[in-house]
């Protein structure tokens, strides 16, 4: 699947904007129905990078087979978003 740059800014705004992160997913479920939104306790991505930080909540990029999920840094590979909030 892969995402844009203008993805990720759009994806930002909604997220970091939204009262709460599972209104976030919500949202973000609701304008693109085709990506997956997860929630995942921050303390399960502790050793992640965020590809973005959006003051208490972080976004992570991640792709699947299918099967396994895997984190990835790599925008062309994204078939999720894995959202987290401290």
């Amino acid at each position: 699947m892969g995402v844009s740059t203008d993805y990720l800014r759009s994806a930002a705004e909604v997220i970091g904007a939204a009262s709460t992160l599972r209104d976030a997913a919500a949202l973000w479920r609701a304008r693109d129905p085709a990506m997956r939104v997860v929630l995942v306790d921050a303390m399960d991505m502790r050793d992640e990078t965020p590809a973005l930080r959006l003051g208490a909540r972080n976004v992570y990029l991640a792709s699947s087979n299918g099967h396994c999920w895997t984190v990835t840094d790599r925008a062309d590979d994204t078939t999720a978003l894995i959202l987290t909030q401290d």
